[in-house]
């Protein structure tokens, strides 16, 4: 006996006992005919949640212990005790250590920027770029900073190109009062060393006008002036 339903559309639907049984045996056909493929499947899920809950709780138990680490190595850090903070001093682990065996952690992420600072200071450079592009952050400032610093030794390894780009970074990302003109003004020295002084112009009216409260604006208004000089002849 089949059931008659009226959908939304006003079409009737014919509900059968029958074709319901077909349906649902056609589902047992389907799924004796894959039950490996489908047991397979289900099991790599669930051996993906639980190997991803067991990595969160391994990574949540590192991370006490990671961020004790940090908290000791950055006073020699501010210290300015370059080589204690990097390689660890007193039994203590150093900046590079905590980045490369708490990864995944917080405190090797920041570690690795730590470390990218340490290391240009004393000038390995690509060092340094390593550490720092291994850095992430959405933070408003420091992920603009780890930008700019790589700009850094990227123009202390004397390629304006590839520092320009890195200050480029820096300058568009969360523009800010304060760090923005400092980074237009890294990226515009850089593009003078690259030999494009119209677009060192550019970078340095962008302070002037978009930054006009800016103790860069002086700095910029002379090198702009001295540089029109040269993109007009």
């Amino acid at each position: 006996m089949s059931k008659k339903i009226t959908g939304e559309s006003g079409i009737e639907i014919i509900e059968s006992p029958e074709a319901l049984a077909g349906q649902i045996n056609k589902a047992e056909v389907f799924f004796l005919k894959n039950r490996k493929v489908l047991l397979g499947l289900g099991g790599a899920i669930l051996v993906a949640i639980i190997g991803f809950a067991g990595y969160r709780f391994y990574i949540d138990g590192q991370e006490g212990t990671a961020q004790n680490a940090l908290a000791s190595v950055v006073y020699d850090f501010e210290a300015d005790s370059l080589q204690k903070a990097l390689n660890g001093s007193g039994g203590n682990e150093g900046l590079l250590s905590i980045a490369d065996n708490y990864k995944g952690t917080d405190a090797s992420n920041l570690a690795s920027f730590y470390a990218g600072v340490a290391l240009l200071k004393q000038g390995k450079y690509d060092d340094a770029i390593s550490r720092l592009q291994s850095f992430s952050s959405s933070d408003l400032l420091i992920h603009a900073r780890a930008q700019s610093l790589i700009g850094d030794a990227y123009l202390e390894k004397n390629q304006p190109a590839e520092a320009i780009s890195y200050y480029q970074k820096a300058a568009d990302y969360e523009r800010n009062e304060y760090f923005t003109p400092v980074y237009l003004m890294k990226l515009a020295l850089a593009q003078e060393k690259a030999n494009q002084p119209a677009d060192a112009v550019a970078s340095y009216k962008r302070v002037v006008d978009e930054f006009p409260l800016s103790s860069e604006v002086v700095n910029a208004k002379k090198y702009m002036g001295l540089l029109e000089g040269q993109v007009g002849k």
